[in-house]
Order: structure tokens, then C-alpha cells, then sequence
């Protein structure tokens, strides 16, 4: 799907292809769509199918006077299966072409539409450096508040797993564990490239001191997010750790008490097993007692052998 904006004012109104400032493509798409926009646009269509790409990596690209940059952004795994993960990532590319702005992504993103909802202040789509910028911005925050509502998730997964070992929990935590790892890859990805933009001035901001701050800001901001997962996965791999040595222990306490329980009724056992069999010398073999004299002698084993595991266990 192809949509044109425009900012008319302080209000972004959806307009025709030719009056739009800012044009934005999301999947479901075909390929003679792209091609179509590409030759209106006199953009490489490299530029357009690379940004669906789920795989791809931030990046930025130059050609022809035509800037692209990919940047991933944290999105909900809508289709997770039970061993998938919470949030995924996928990218955005950001085109600057001929004074428009053209995003792209695979998936309706919730931060594009943030911006299609009059929910981020202060950007123009006619000035691409800022709206760049701002892109950048609204990532980073994106990637924060998932940052939060997992450490959330994991803090009441904890609780649970306090009163109970099911195997649910665990499975939510490992989900939990795999959303980190792509935040976090996507993070470290998203912070060289910000790094290598500002170092190359990319967006050709060097000067302006207003764009120039805020893009250190954004830079901070990143690295601070990226070192909240680096602190929240270390904490998650040390719960599920720790879990896995708390489950052990229990297993291995289970375990001696049912041996303990096993040596205490082979005792008694094994003199009844003497006294089933058909000998003519056993003692007691005449004694019209002998019956409860033999109970009276296991129930007695048992119980020395009950006081000689609580000494050694004291």
C-alpha cells in the first residue's frame, strides 16, 4: 500500500502523488508497484526492495544524489507461536529523493504511524534532515518502552515461578530471552550506524547546531538503551540460571529422601523374605509369638536406621 502526505499547517493531511511531501509504502506490496513508484520517483529500485527485506541489516547507501538509509526498528511478533519471540525487529528505509521523503517498511510500523498520527512534535517532511532525525528519535523510544514492558513481564514471571515450577513460565522467560537478543543486536546495529553518520555527516547537518545536538542526544539515548538490554539480559540469563540450579537442588533432595525411604523399608523387608521361606532352622520357627516378635524386629530396624540417617544428617 502507497500513502501521500502532506503538512498543511501543523496538521499532516493525506494528499494526492503530486502535491505529497512525504510518501509512505507498507506491505502488502507486488513488485510492479515498486517498479511503478521507482520510475515516477527516478529511484533505484534496489533502494525500494532491500528495505522490505526482514533481514536487513542499518545501513545507509548513496547513488545518483539519492540517500537511503535502514534502520530496524522493534515491533510486536503478531504471529508468535509458543516458542517465538515477544518482539521482533524489522527495518524502515528512508529515502531522500529529489526534496521528498519516501519510508518503506515490511510491516505497519507503529513508529511511521506515530508520525501519521500527529503524535510526534515538531517534524516537517519537507525538511528531510529533521524528519531523519526524528525518525531516529521515536526508535530509540520505541525500543526503550519494549525494553520496559519486558523487564515488567519477566519481574511477574518471576513471582509466579516462586510458587510454582510449571513449564509455562519458563517458556515465557525463554521468549522474553529471545525478544532481548534481537533488541539488543538491533540496538548495537542502529548505534554504528549513527556513529558512521555523524563521523561522515551523512545527512549533511554539520553546522547546524539545533540538528547537531539533537543527533547526540539520539546517539546518547542509544547507547543507554542498548546498555538497559545488555543489564536486563545479563539479569534474565542469572534468573533462568539461578531457576535451573534451584530445580536441580530440589531434584537432588527428592531424590535422597526417596533412597532414604527405599534403605528403610528394605530392612524390614528383606527379615520377612527370610521368614517366607521354607526352612526348618530358622529362629523363632515354633514360637506360637513368632509373628509379632518378627514385626516387632523389623518395626525396631526401621526405626535405628531412621536415627542413624537424622545423626549423620545433623
Amino acid at each position: 500500500m502507497i500513502q501521500y502526505f502532506r503538512k498543511v499547517g501543523t496538521e499532516l493531511k493525506q494528499v494526492s502523488s503530486y502535491e505529497a511531501d512525504w510518501i509512505h509504502v507498507y506491505a502488502p506490496l507486488d513488485n510492479s508497484q515498486l517498479e511503478l513508484l521507482a520510475e515516477q520517483e527516478n529511484i533505484p529500485l534496489d533502494f525500494l526492495i532491500d528495505s522490505l527485506d526482514i533481514d536487513e541489516r542499518s545501513r545507509y547507501e548513496k547513488e545518483d544524489g539519492i540517500k537511503l538509509i535502514v534502520i530496524n526498528t522493534p515491533v510486536l511478533n503478531q504471529d508468535a507461536k509458543e516458542s517465538d519471540a515477544l518482539y521482533i525487529t524489522a527495518p524502515i528505509g528512508v529515502i531522500m529523493a529529489h526534496e521528498r521523503i519516501i519510508t518503506i517498511s515490511s510491516v505497519e510500523n507503529p513508529i511511521l504511524t506515530k508520525f501519521i498520527r500527529g503524535r510526534v512534535k515538531n517534524f516537517n517532511p519537507r525538511d528531510n534532515e529533521l524528519y531523519v532525525l526524528k525518525l531516529f528519535e521515536q526508535t530509540v523510544f520505541q525500543f526503550l518502552d519494549g525494553l520496559k514492558k519486558l523487564n515488567l513481564k519477566r519481574n511477574v514471571i518471576e513471582k509466579e515461578l516462586y510458587n510454582s515450577s510449571r513449564n509455562k513460565e519458563l517458556q515465557e522467560l525463554l521468549k522474553i530471552e529471545k525478544s532481548l537478543v534481537y533488541l539488543m543486536n538491533s540496538l548495537s546495529d542502529n548505534d554504528l550506524l549513527k556513529q558512521k553518520m555523524r563521523r561522515t555527516d551523512f545527512l549533511g547537518i554539520r553546522g547546524k547546531d539545533d540538528y547537531e545536538d539533537l543527533f547526540e542526544d539520539i546517539i546518547i539515548d542509544n547507547s543507554q538503551a542498548l546498555e538497559m538490554a545488555n543489564v536486563h539480559t545479563n539479569i534474565l540469563s542469572g534468573t533462568m540460571e539461578a531457576y535451573a540450579s534451584i530445580i536441580s537442588n530440589n531434584l537432588n533432595i527428592v531424590i535422597h529422601r526417596l533412597t532414604m525411604i527405599t534403605i528403610i523399608l528394605m530392612v524390614p523387608t528383606l527379615v520377612a523374605s527370610f521368614y517366607g521361606m521354607n526352612l526348618n532352622n530358622l529362629p523363632l520357627k515354633d514360637h506360637p509369638a513368632a509373628f509379632y516378635i518378627i514385626i516387632l524386629i523389623s518395626i525396631i530396624l526401621g526405626f535405628l536406621l531412621i536415627m542413624i540417617f537424622r545423626r549423620n544428617r545433623a
